[in-house]
């Protein structure tokens, strides 16, 4: 049996051996997409080259990716799902076909892992009146082996990926599941429900037609496959362990935690729960302060945020007395600061943004007692006897105050709790978030518009001038660009004044007008490094590199897009300068169109 890394290592090696090159994993924080927070798959910092670009590794690439996902953080302490994992990827850009993919992907999971053959299941896409189903797939799966009843068809909800947007690359995907040999939950129970007999650990996608503006589907020159299986759902299956939390990959979090505990509840249901909570969430957050995200009160930070303080509320229902989530850091940086040495790097960062985040957050939950105390008060005075669903929330809302610890302290003061009602105004305001952050993030991978790659390009010229006005100590620390403006943060100890602003608004505009000519050149990261190009993102590079080159102004590592002549930028606008942090300041700047000229 393996261990975890000797599960991830030995993937890695099964499709290098098949012609993949291995690359690294990207940061969680996706470069220049402002679609969406967080690396949420494999596919994600692939999307350019699953769009036709060229990658310098070739057109077989495989890896394990750093990947986070907090659409259902709610659900985190059930046995199936992480905030933080590990997506085990491999890749055609348009090379081999579904024959390879499937059956490769089978014979790992059998061969390797030993997973029964027998307890995989499979869904295709069943077809619609715009698309006919992918039998293809089916009739692959058949000819290895599955039978006709374990290959279910389903419609575009489930077995269809794309296109990002209105337009664009789409196609048909092909999930696994793994049948956990639990009683069915009725007879129509199949791979898609939501019972748990089912458990989903692998996914093709087939990216073989372009959407157009008409709505049809167009077949594609290049077919690509993505494939992703997770680590931590593959590992506890390979183990033969209920969860992930059971596996090896856990194992020193759960047992630090354990051995911290004070008096838990009495509850062992809600006793696991809460254990699993602290254990995803702090190695969670772990992960993410390495790449550079504190927590804060927006965006990123405030995920981090949320990571964190829900852990340590977990931790109080436990009995953790003190400050631990530094310690449970400890454990995950010695975990995994073999496989992923940012951790390691960046230890001392992490130790101290948690700690900070932790004592604040006590100081919160004291106030929250407080408050919990004056409503109490009040209903005593009013000669009431139950603590309403509205107040619970606003406990929870304002001071971060668990609805169960208001629940507990009310039955200790003789009240009652009215958690069902707790619950509808929290999903109501969930629903309102949903709906917010859909709008927000729409599509849910970059955006590589005609706008977006043209100001893209003036990160490039922004960067340059920056060093140019300020000195080359400046360096980009992040960036994120729609449609309509960029935002850019990037090294320097002071706020900008009126007069750096204006340089380095007409440094940029001088090299716009100059219409100078971007080139790429694929070469190895140390020759790009020796070459004066611009690198600052670590660990997300691989051997291989694009050097994009702006006439002789700039010369910088990147994987687009960009405009083929600064001239097509546009005049370029700084809208705000501002310090966001020790050390670190922020641009926000527009593209104002050129207007045409006049005509006689």
């Amino acid at each position: 049996m393996m261990t975890g890394d000797e599960l991830r290592a030995h993937f890695l090696r099964h499709f290098e051996a098949r012609g993949h090159t291995l690359i690294p994993s990207a940061p969680l924080v996706p470069e220049n997409d402002p679609t969406v927070l967080f690396t949420t798959a494999g596919m994600h910092p692939l999307v350019p080259f699953l769009l036709g670009e060229a990658h310098p590794k070739g057109r077989r690439l495989t890896n394990a990716q750093k990947c986070l996902r907090t659409d259902d953080i709610d659900e985190v302490g059930d046995s199936s799902h992480n905030t933080f994992f590990e997506m085990l990827g491999f890749w055609s850009l348009g090379d081999y076909w579904k024959d390879d993919s499937l059956r490769w992907t089978l014979d790992w999971l059998t061969e390797a892992l030993g997973l029964d053959h027998a307890r995989l299941w499979v869904t295709v896409f069943a077809g619609d009146q715009q698309v006919p189903g992918d039998e293809e797939a089916a009739q692959v799966w058949h000819d290895l082996g599955v039978p006709e009843e374990r290959i279910v068809r389903l419609g575009r909800a489930d077995n269809w990926w794309g296109p990002v947007g209105e337009t664009g690359p789409c196609g048909p995907d092909s999930e696994l599941f793994y049948d956990t040999l639990r009683e069915p939950c009725g007879p129509d129970c199949r791979p898609g429900c939501d019972c748990g007999k089912f458990v989903e650990i692998g996914n093709n996608v087939f990216l073989q037609f372009n959407r157009t503006a008409e709505g049809t589907y167009v077949p594609l020159t290049q077919r690509n496959v993505d494939v992703g299986l997770g680590l931590e759902r593959l590992t506890a299956m390979h183990q033969g362990v209920p969860d992930s939390y059971s596996t090896d990959l856990f194992a020193p979090l759960m047992s630090h935690i354990a051995s911290i505990e004070g008096q838990p509840p009495s509850d062992p249901e809600r006793h696991t729960r809460l254990r699993r909570i602290v254990a995803d969430h702090a190695r969670a957050a772990t992960f993410l302060i390495a790449d550079g995200v504190t927590p804060a009160n927006t965006e990123r930070g405030y995920i981090c945020r949320r990571l964190v303080r829900r852990a340590v509320r977990a931790g109080h229902e436990l009995g953790i007395t003190g400050s631990f989530t530094a310690g449970l850091a400890q454990v995950v940086v010695e975990r995994y600061g073999t496989v992923y040495p940012e951790l390691v790097r960046e230890r001392e960062g992490i130790l101290t943004a948690l700690t900070r985040e932790e004592e604040r957050f006590r100081r919160t939950l004291a106030r929250g007692l407080r408050e919990f105390a004056r409503v109490v008060e009040g209903l005593r005075r009013n000669g009431e006897t139950a603590l309403s669903g509205e107040q619970i929330f606003h406990l929870f809302d304002t001071n971060g105050f668990p609805p169960e610890l208001s629940a507990e302290l009310a039955a200790e003061q003789g009240l009652t709790a009215d958690l069902p009602g707790f619950r509808e105004r929290f999903h109501a305001h969930q629903e309102l978030s949903r709906q917010a952050n859909q709008h927000k993030f729409a599509g849910g991978l970059a955006d590589h518009s005609e706008r977006v790659t043209r100001l893209h390009t003036a990160t490039h010229l922004l960067q340059q001038a920056l060093r140019d006005v300020l000195g080359n100590h400046v360096h980009q620390m992040g960036s994120n660009i729609t449609a309509e403006r960029l935002r850019f943060d990037f090294s320097h100890e002071t706020r900008l004044t009126p007069d750096e602003i204006a340089r380095i608004e007409a440094r940029v505009n001088e090299q716009i007008a100059r219409d100078l000519r971007v080139s790429v050149a694929t070469m190895p990261l140390r020759e790009a490094l020796d070459s004066g190009a611009l690198a600052f993102f670590g660990e997300r590079y691989g051997d291989m590199v694009k050097v994009y080159s702006i006439g002789d102004y700039s010369r910088e590592v990147c994987g687009g897009p960009h405009v083929a002549h600064t001239g097509g930028v546009g005049r370029f606008h700084i809208l705000k300068a501002e310090s966001i942090g020790h050390g670190t300041q922020r641009i926000r700047a527009e593209l104002v169109d050129q207007p045409e000229k006049a005509t006689a």
